[in-house]
C-alpha cells in the first residue's frame, strides 16, 4: 500500500527532476564525444589547407569545391561549439539540436561523395568512400542514441528556458576563440623558442625560427579550440539556485 505522496513506478514529480523513462546506460554521452572529434577534424582540415591561399593552378571545379569544404569546416566548428555548450549544460535542447546538426552533416557527406564521383577531375578512392560511410554510420548511431525514449532525456534534462540563446552562445564562442588563439599563439611561440634553444635546433636558413613558428601555429589551433569550448561552457554551466 502506497502513501499519498508516493507514485507507483518510482517516478519523481515536479521540482525540475529528470523525467521518467528507461535508465540511461551512459551511451548518450557518445554523441558529444563524436561532436568533439568532428570539430577537431574540421580544425585539422582548416590548418592543413593553408596552401590553397597561394595555389591558382587547380581546376575551378576542384578549387571551389575545396573552398566550400573549408566553409563547411568553419560552420561545423561554430555550430559544434554551440552544441557543446548545450551538452555541458545538460540542456534539454541538446538531443534535438544535435540531431538537426547530424542530419545536416550526413547530407553534406552524401553531397560531397556524389560530387567527387560525378566530377571526372577527381580520382576514385575506395578509402574516401569507406571514410564517408563510417561518418554516416556513426552519425546514424548517434541519432539513435538520442532518440525519444532512449534515456537521454534523463541526462539532458535542464529546462529549455534556462539555456542561453543561440546569439549569446555564438558571441561567447567567437570571443573565446579569438582570445584563446592569441594566448595559444603567443604561448606556443615562446615555448617553441625555448625548446629550440634547449634542443639546440639549428638556425641555418631560419630553421629555429620556423620551428618556433610551427609550435606557435599549433598553440593557436589548440588555444582557439580550448578557448571556444571554455567560453561556451561558462555560458551554459548550470547556475546554483539560492537557498531559500
Amino acid at each position: 500500500m502506497t502513501s499519498g505522496s508516493e507514485q507507483p513506478g518510482g517516478g519523481m514529480q515536479g521540482g525540475g527532476q529528470a523525467p521518467t523513462g528507461r535508465p540511461d546506460s551512459g551511451l548518450s554521452y557518445v554523441p558529444a564525444g563524436w561532436l568533439i572529434f568532428v570539430m577537431a577534424w574540421s580544425v585539422y582540415g582548416l590548418a592543413s589547407a593553408w596552401w590553397l591561399t597561394g595555389n591558382s593552378g587547380l581546376p575551378d571545379r576542384i578549387f571551389y569545391f575545396l573552398l566550400g569544404g573549408l566553409a563547411v569546416d568553419i560552420i561545423t566548428i561554430l555550430w559544434g561549439l554551440y552544441l557543446l555548450g548545450l551538452a555541458f549544460g545538460r540542456s534539454a535542447r541538446f538531443p534535438r539540436q544535435f540531431i538537426i546538426w547530424q542530419v545536416a552533416t550526413i547530407a553534406w557527406v552524401l553531397a560531397r561523395q556524389a560530387y567527387v564521383l560525378a566530377v571526372p577531375d577527381f580520382v576514385f578512392s575506395a578509402r574516401s568512400l569507406l571514410i564517408g560511410g563510417a561518418e554516416i554510420a556513426i552519425g546514424l548511431l548517434c541519432i539513435y542514441l538520442l532518440r525519444r525514449g532512449s534515456g537521454a532525456e534523463g541526462v539532458y534534462a535542464r529546462p529549455r528556458a534556462e539555456a542561453p540563446s543561440v546569439f549569446v552562445s555564438i558571441v561567447a564562442a567567437l570571443l573565446g576563440i579569438i582570445l584563446g588563439a592569441v594566448i595559444g599563439a603567443v604561448g606556443g611561440f615562446l615555448a617553441g623558442s625555448v625548446i629550440a634553444d634547449v634542443a639546440e635546433v639549428s638556425c641555418f636558413e631560419g630553421g629555429c625560427g620556423y620551428f618556433a613558428a610551427f609550435i606557435g601555429l599549433a598553440g593557436l589551433v589548440v588555444g582557439a579550440i580550448a578557448g571556444g569550448i571554455l567560453a561556451v561552457w561558462l555560458v551554459h554551466r548550470p547556475r546554483r539556485q539560492p537557498v531559500a
